[in-house]
């Protein structure tokens, strides 16, 4: 409305400077007495004027505080944005369950022979009737040769059996293999943990995944004329193609066998046990926190504010241009009159 007046005045100035010569001219056509001359306050009216105005100007300077903490907040928000996506947060996540798939065991025993092999439950295993004799082998097995996949050279022998299932039950495998002689001073086994026993029965080249096997995950040793014993985890990881990759975990504690046996005997004897450690399986996988909507209405909401104290402040310029154009046509009035 102001604006209006503004431009209402300025289409008929002619108008108004006449309406204000007849004003004039009546005003001093009559006679004032001499209390009432000095009713008329301008310097009251200057210093509300000069408020007004100092007020506007540091509105305007508050308003340009607000503009600049957002454009702060803009740079920050989109420099947080841009390191999160550079460093992703990695997650983890456990499930239960109650069956694990069956894992595959691969021994290389080379020279030593496997002498019983037995799945047990709730930790339970009872004495060895005859150590170091052939026993009962209850695990379902398989035989492989291939060659060694980082030298392609060399053939390896190994023996694959079925790991344990049933965690609720706590099955474990307890397996006891024979070394006659060795030309060592320290005898051990490797072995190689595979995530399913089942996918290496069915699968129709059983020496490229086994090859596979051995390039993927670690292995490990378990000495002679020890108890060892292997408690297993479950590792899942999921890559950023979308791939998951398995792993295990293992802890491993050893016992000291006490060979009972009457004759002296340089031959060695193995004993492991195979165990879950826990019914959780443990799914790792790398979460960007940055989320790109909660930034984009972050900023909106900083560049709406920004629209906003751009035009309160266009407003205040407008509105102080007002009030001293105001000044200047009251001062000019009052030019005309006292003359």
């Amino acid at each position: 409305q102001l604006s209006e007046d503004v431009e209402r005045e300025s289409e008929n100035p002619t108008d108004e400077r006449e309406g204000k010569m007849e004003v004039h001219e009546d005003s001093s056509s009559v006679i004032l007495p001499d209390g009432e001359l000095g009713t008329t306050t301008p310097s009251l009216r200057f210093s509300k004027t000069c408020l007004k105005n100092v007020f506007s100007v540091i509105l305007l300077f508050i308003y340009l505080l607000l503009m600049a903490v957002a454009v702060f907040l803009v740079y920050q928000t989109i420099s947080d944005f841009r390191e999160k996506l550079k460093h992703p947060v990695m997650s983890v996540t456990y499930k239960e369950v109650s069956l694990y798939d069956a894992p595959g065991i691969a021994f290389y025993p080379g020279k030593a022979r496997l002498l019983s092999c037995k799945h047990h439950y709730y930790d339970h295993i009872p004495p060895l009737i005859n150590p170091g004799q052939p026993g009962d082998i209850e695990c379902t097995t398989q035989r492989i040769n291939y060659s060694d996949p980082f030298t392609n050279q060399t053939m390896k022998y190994a023996l694959v059996v079925q790991g344990p299932r049933d965690v609720k039950k706590r099955e474990l495998v307890f397996l006891q293999f024979h070394l006659n002689e060795t030309d060592q001073d320290f005898s051990a086994i490797d072995y190689l943990l595979f995530s399913s026993f089942q996918e290496f029965v069915s699968s129709p080249e059983k020496t490229k995944f086994m090859k596979d096997c051995e390039s993927s995950y670690s292995s490990w040793k378990f000495s002679g004329g020890f108890r060892t014993w292997v408690k297993m985890s479950l590792v899942k990881t999921k890559e950023e193609d979308g791939s998951e990759t398995v792993e295990f975990k293992q802890e491993t504690s050893v016992v000291n066998y006490i060979d009972q046996r009457t004759q002296s005997r340089s031959d060695q004897l193995f004993f492991v046990v195979f165990e879950w450690k826990d019914p959780f399986i443990q799914t790792v996988q790398d979460i960007i926190t940055a989320n790109p909507w909660n930034m984009i209405a972050l900023l909106c909401g900083i560049f709406l504010a920004l629209f906003k104290a751009a035009d309160f402040a266009k407003l205040s310029v407008k509105w102080m241009i007002k009030i001293r154009r105001r000044h200047l046509k009251r001062s000019r009035q009052a030019t005309n009159h006292i003359s």
